[in-house]
């Protein structure tokens, strides 16, 4: 029996440490070399303090600023552990919401996202990524059509013109990768960094 067990054995040492401890250090420390910025979370940091991720979505809740996706992302219930409550952008629970097109409770939230927009833009039709959750909950980017939908609010809360607002919207367009891959797409948090930096010397 010895003899059968000790191969199984061999092999487990050994696979367990090859896949399980030389493979992902060995990919860590190369993606570490290779793209130092992404493998350490892609950080943004501004005078030499973090302020988010290029990766991961953040609430805004300012009218100065543009506003991304909204998040289903949750945490547990302080008051009791069984329960959770709404944390959006909550990079430790990444999940949407399991509600499907069937579901009262979405169609309720939505329609009440919607009728909130419209009040920022009447007249235009409301993005669908700005009522709508990404499957991780944790999508930093916004469609082009979604920014230029804010525009007026951030404009008007910020005593800008919104033709410069537009402007500095349409300059952090991000096109399909490779020219064919994805949508066209603004990352929110350096839209808003744009923002904020427009105008200074």
């Amino acid at each position: 029996m010895l003899t059968q067990l000790r191969p199984a054995l061999v092999l487990l040492v050994a696979l367990t440490l090859l896949t399980g401890l030389a493979y992902p250090l060995a990919m860590t420390g190369i993606a570490g070399l290779i793209f130092p910025s992404q493998a350490a979370g892609s950080i943004v940091s501004q005078e030499g303090k973090p302020i988010g991720s290029s990766l991961i979505g953040q609430s805004f809740t300012s009218e100065r600023y543009f506003r991304g996706r909204p998040s289903a992302t949750t945490a547990a219930d302080p008051a009791d552990a069984t329960k959770t409550v709404p944390s959006p952008y909550n990079a430790a629970n990444s999940s949407g919401s399991n509600l499907g097109p069937t579901s009262a409770a979405l169609a309720e939230r939505v329609k009440g996202d919607v009728e909130a927009r419209k009040t920022e833009n009447p007249g235009k039709p409301v993005p669908v990524d700005l009522v709508t959750t990404s499957g991780s909950g944790l999508d930093p980017d916004i469609s082009p059509e979604a920014a230029l939908f804010q525009v007026p609010r951030v404009a008007k809360a910020r005593n800008l013109t919104e033709d410069a607002v537009r402007g500095i919207v349409e300059a952090k367009v991000q096109g399909r990768m490779l020219g064919v891959l994805g949508e066209p797409r603004i990352n929110v948090l350096a839209l808003n960094l744009a923002l904020d930096d427009f105008g200074r010397p």
